[in-house]
């Protein structure tokens, strides 16, 4: 079970990073806000990687063509992920286009079982679908009016994008002959050093003004960053150890925390969709636990 608790902990850090992120987002551009979350992660994911091997000392495995390139397609997959999720917070019916977005649990759960050799039981089948229906309710589908094809179009292909970086992510972290932890971490740092090169080479060549704009909000940039890799080595070692369709239905709380932060911070209320959005995200937990 200690999948489910590194998944409430990449919740966590997933939604203050969401937060940065939405914040850098209104004087830094899409790519810019995207580069927030790699940019000083790799160091981060290799003091941790250190301090594992410190604890539990483990072989240093050889990186195969097949995992370099699984790698590859994960970080390009993440980078434009992230990226249209930058583009949805600016949507004006951003609410919808990220309920869409969250559809990547159902879509890992297909693909999963069609092509990564997911086996998933009925129960577990239950909790991913319960879960899907809950976002759209809490997303407010049917309450927000009409939803453009451009916001749907840019909201499932995020999710989708999502859904492969996960799969792809287990994969390699099951090709390595290392304990469950080691390999996680070291498929992170992998898919952190590309994406970082990546980015940077792209900003710095197309738009170099981008990391001026990051310079002057050095902190909140620092900040993303620490919280995106702390949250990413809980998301991958999760998904080391389970399901990808199991851990991210599990990780649909993240609605349920940013809900409480409403409530009890901002003092919003509640409507009833939302309720029954919330209490079918709960349902659905229940179920996946239980499978």
């Amino acid at each position: 079970m200690s999948w489910a608790v590194f998944t409430v902990f990449a919740v966590v850090f997933q939604t203050l990073r969401n937060a940065f992120q939405s914040q850098l987002s209104q004087s830094v551009s899409t790519s810019g806000v995207t580069l927030s979350r790699f940019l000083f992660a790799p160091p981060m994911a290799l003091f941790y990687l250190l301090i594992l091997y410190y604890f539990e000392p483990a072989d240093v495995p050889h990186f195969s063509v097949k995992y370099v390139l699984i790698a590859l397609a994960a970080a390009l997959l993440q980078i434009a992920a992230t990226s249209l999720m930058v583009i949805l917070f600016k949507q004006k019916n951003f609410a919808i286009g990220a309920g869409l977005a969250k559809s990547e649990a159902l879509v890992a759960g297909v693909f999963g079982t069609l092509f990564f050799g997911s086996v998933l039981t009925l129960l577990g089948w239950l909790g991913i679908i319960i879960g899907t229906i809950a976002v759209f309710v809490l997303s407010g589908f049917r309450r927000g009016g009409s939803v453009s094809l451009s916001t749907a179009l840019i909201g499932l292909t995020c999710g989708s994008c999502f859904a492969f970086t996960s799969l792809f992510v287990r994969e390699l972290s099951h090709l390595l002959p290392l304990p469950s932890y080691h390999s996680a971490a070291w498929t992170l740092l992998w898919i952190l050093c590309i994406q970082t090169l990546l980015l940077c080479s792209y900003i710095g060549f197309r738009r170099p003004n981008t990391i001026k704009q990051l310079g002057h909000s050095l902190k909140l940039t620092t900040a993303t960053s620490f919280v995106s890799c702390t949250g990413s080595i809980c998301w991958f070692t999760a998904m080391t150890l389970n399901d990808v369709a199991y851990v991210k239905t599990l990780g649909q709380i993240e609605v349920l925390l940013t809900m409480l932060i409403s409530v009890f911070w901002l003092k919003k209320r509640v409507a009833s969709h939302e309720i029954v959005g919330l209490l079918l995200i709960g349902l659905a937990a229940l179920f996946v636990l239980w499978s």
